[in-house]
């Protein structure tokens, strides 16, 4: 097998090298999201309870303790409960994009390895149709179809292999975006259910 890639080129090693990282990315962002499921769910409502009868030290620590996202979020709305709802959006909001932003990391390296490997595959594909034509100039033109076939389909091994490297990778792009949008879904529901959930007890 080896063998086999090895006659597209040089650049068979970094289409190689973007396959590995692309899917180191993939199965370390799926770890850290099956390890934050459903950690945050009715965190909102157990937050506002406690508030309610006056356990505000309890909440945080329940906070703290949750280590997720909207337990975060909420950690660091409790901070500012008593500084006006505009200041309490506010935090919310930014605590939100941020825990956003860690949920995305490394994704955008994974469009770019989605990106990079079938330019490198077609890079090589160009790398090696120039040098099979260059052998024919040398020939003088006197060259059978069997070696002219053998140096176009090496030649066109690396567009192939980043391709095949290309395709599973931006699937799995999409698959992690739909995922960062369930959960920044998820933390601006809870984050409402909050927020109302203090505006009753002050009604």
């Amino acid at each position: 097998m080896f063998e086999f890639l090895a006659k597209g080129g040089v650049l068979v090693i970094p289409i190689l090298f973007c396959s590995v990282v692309a899917l180191a990315i993939f199965l370390e962002r799926i770890i850290r999201f099956s390890r934050i499921k459903n950690r945050g769910v009715g965190l909102a409502e157990k937050t506002v309870q406690l508030l309610s009868e006056g356990k505000k030290e309890d909440a945080r620590k329940m906070l703290f303790e949750n280590n997720a996202p909207m337990g975060r979020v909420l950690l660091q709305a409790t901070d500012v409960i008593d500084q006006g709802r505009e200041t309490l959006e506010t935090v919310i909001s930014n605590s939100t994009d941020e825990e956003v932003r860690n949920l995305s990391s490394y994704v955008q390296a994974l469009a770019t390895m989605g990106n990079i490997a079938p330019l490198l595959g077609l890079l090589g594909t160009v790398i090696g149709m120039i040098k099979a034509f260059m052998v024919i100039q040398q020939m003088g033109g006197k060259v059978n179809a069997a070696v002219l076939a053998g140096g176009i389909w090496e030649a066109m091994l690396t567009t192939a292999l980043g391709l095949a490297v290309a395709l599973p990778t931006m699937v799995a792009h999409s698959y992690l975006l739909a995922r960062i949008d369930k959960y920044e879904a998820s933390l601006q529901s809870g984050a409402v259910a909050f927020i109302k959930g203090l505006g009753k007890q002050t009604e």
